[in-house]
């Protein structure tokens, strides 16, 4: 499961970071950058439902093969189109943000959904399986981001391209033909459910407050993180002079510091709660993005993007740590879906934005949706100290860490297994 994992993520984190620099290259029009961006995100939004609901019939491993292969098809035929310069540049690459934004939100969603089942079938091991997958992920988001920007300013098109495709095709050659994981899903794919897709994650979604408030947070200060991520390849080499490669090195610097966070806001969560190691990461989320509005050097803003990665990064954890929890492990991909899709929908519109607005007023832009980032968290962790998914945790008080009341059986356990129970838990959803 890692390699095929691995081999996707590279492909993903060069399409996501990549296309846009791409479209600056090929263009030159911070307007077009902005549209690559949001045509990346929009398709991801049309087809996650479909995503979830197909992943929970037909079993992830189908699904992520299909999908990777597509994606290696399509960027292959994109990097050829590129190559022979016949025209219709501005229309191919636009195309190709689509595409392959429709069809690695299909990866997304399978490769989620194997790790979750291969983590539940673990058992007490499950946070060796977890442990690793942040690891590919992070990795892939520290090298993706820079291999990106140097292959677009040295090979141009068809080395990024290329690259690409061969990512997409390793991934779907390497994932084996059946896994425990797919069963998994196929089996619970069977099972009678009251609702389908997206009605069944909102009943799950509304039965949960304390997951619903924290992603209602996250839909909010996605959009200062999207901004940042659509208007950063503009600001860097329109309004600090920088190239590509250096807008790679910034994704760089901030997939570093998110790793060291997650790294941190695990010890932090195991000994203080959820909700502590939330409520600090917001903090430095939103002061991060302030302080981004505000920088006139390229050194500045790197520094300041990797530490609002960080905190994203922290929060991360806390939303992963309470989305294993609380969602039934038989309608995983459809609440998966909804909670993908309530968190992308305002990337999108992040890339509208720096579409519409002249590249010298972004950092005022940014600014605005920085301070509604600010008071949404702000509102948000205060709603959730009231309840009992974000509570601190207390060694000698097993009750108090954050396990959903669903969780039990009504069977009491002892206190020693029931510590035991919950620390792997919350390993494992990291």
């Amino acid at each position: 499961m890692y390699l095929p994992r691995a081999a996707d993520a590279g492909a993903f984190s060069l399409a996501t970071y990549g296309i846009p620099m791409l479209v600056l290259a090929t263009t030159g029009s911070a307007a077009l950058t902005g549209l690559a961006f949001a045509l990346e995100w929009i398709p991801r939004l049309t087809v996650v439902g479909y995503a979830g609901t197909l992943v929970d019939r037909h079993g992830p491993v189908r699904v992520f093969r299909l999908a990777s292969t597509l994606r290696a098809l399509v960027v292959f035929a994109a990097a050829v189109v590129l190559l022979a310069r016949t025209g219709g540049t501005e229309t191919t690459v636009m195309v190709l943000a689509a595409a392959s934004g429709a069809l690695s939100q299909f990866s997304y969603v399978a490769a989620e959904t194997t790790g979750a089942d291969a983590s539940r079938q673990a058992g007490n091991r499950a946070y060796r399986v977890q442990s690793v997958l942040l690891g590919v992920d992070q990795t892939a988001l520290l090298a993706g981001p820079a291999l990106a920007g140097l292959l677009v300013q040295w090979t141009g098109s068809t080395g990024l391209l290329t690259t690409c495709a061969a990512f997409s095709l390793m991934a779907a050659v390497l994932m084996p033909p059946r896994t425990a994981a797919s069963d998994t899903a196929a089996s619970a794919s069977a099972e009678p459910v009251h609702a389908r897709g997206f009605r069944t994650g909102w009943t799950v979604l509304l039965e949960r407050p304390a997951l619903a408030w924290l992603v209602g947070g996250f839909v909010v200060s996605n959009l200062s993180l999207g901004l940042v991520q659509a208007a950063t390849p503009v600001i860097v080499v329109q309004k600090l002079g920088h190239s590509t490669g250096s807008v790679g090195l910034i994704w760089s610097a901030a997939a570093v510091a998110s790793l060291l966070a997650v790294a941190v806001c695990r010890g932090a969560i195991s000994r203080w709660g959820l909700w502590p190691a939330g409520a600090v990461s917001a903090t430095v989320a939103a002061g991060a993005c302030l302080a981004v509005a505000q920088a006139t050097t390229y050194s500045a803003y790197l520094v300041l993007v990797a530490v609002l990665m960080a905190g994203e990064g922290g929060l991360t954890v806390v939303l992963r740590t309470l989305r294993s929890q609380l969602i039934p492990a038989r309608v995983f991909g459809a609440t998966l879906a909804l909670t993908i899709l309530l968190l992308l929908a305002p990337f999108p519109l992040a890339g509208l934005l720096v579409a519409a607005i002249p590249p010298g007023q972004l950092s005022q832009a940014l600014g605005v949706c920085a301070v509604v980032q600010a008071l949404a968290l702000a509102v948000t962790f205060a709603r959730l100290r009231t309840l009992p998914g974000l509570r601190p945790a207390h060694p000698c008080h097993p009750s108090r860490t954050g396990e959903p009341p669903h969780a039990h059986t009504g069977t009491a356990e002892p206190a020693r297994s029931q510590r035991a129970s919950v620390r792997a838990e919350t390993v494992h959803a990291r």
